[in-house]
């Protein structure tokens, strides 16, 4: 793509803000700059092999902007993601993290850096410095990886995707009012899913509401 090779021009080049396909200075680029925050959950499928979950959260909006899923998730896949999101929702102005090793690795810091971000570590064994995206981690776990047993790596990806467009589509967030932080677009009493499929695949339908 086009504008993935721009954003990888710009991480190795004077590294100057690159806001993707955003206009700087609209509303969209002001959100786009909300600290983001991303971190790694791991659950396993029937036969007892580990999946891992690389999620990242707008601190803004509260928006869970991506979940990669795969068996093994390393530097990588950490860049690949932030990529597709920069692309997408423009150039964020700090990412915060811990200091795991796939987020501390000189190519992401570099290209982070690059790109015109910047990054955002907390203290060692402090996830609270962390908590958007810790509170995020727990309602996963508690509404879906421990109420399901995923057969398949396939089948994880979709029950996971399905669940984040539920989670920002329709799920009620009491910090946001009881309102969800990307809400469904309602046309003629036909509920429609968000124009923008997240990196991690195409829209799904809406589940149902999960206590």
């Amino acid at each position: 793509m086009a504008e993935r090779r721009l954003l990888h021009t710009a991480a190795a080049g004077a590294g100057q803000p690159c806001l993707g396909g955003v206009a700087e200075g609209s509303a969209d680029a002001v959100r786009g700059r909300a600290t983001k925050g991303y971190d790694f959950v791991e659950d396993r499928t029937r036969d007892g092999r580990k999946i891992r979950l690389l999620n990242v959260v707008d601190e803004f909006t509260r928006e869970c902007l991506a979940i990669r899923v795969a068996r093994k998730l390393g530097s990588a896949d950490v860049i690949d993601v932030l990529a597709d999101l920069f692309i997408a929702r423009g150039t964020p102005g700090y990412i915060r993290s811990d200091n795991g090793p796939e987020f501390v690795a000189t190519a992401v810091k570099g290209w982070i850096n690059g790109v015109g971000a910047k990054t955002a570590f907390i203290e060692p064994g402090s996830p609270w410095e962390n908590g958007y995206v810790e509170s995020f981690n727990g309602k996963l776990r508690d509404e879906l990886l421990n109420a399901e047993v995923f057969n398949t790596l396939a089948e994880a990806k979709v029950l996971i995707e399905q669940w984040r467009v539920h989670y920002n589509t329709v799920r009620p967030h009491s910090s946001l009012g009881y309102r969800p932080p990307a809400p469904e677009v309602t046309v003629s009493g036909m509920a429609m899913p968000p124009g923008n499929p997240g990196p991690t695949g195409s829209n799904q339908p809406p589940m149902t509401m999960l206590h």
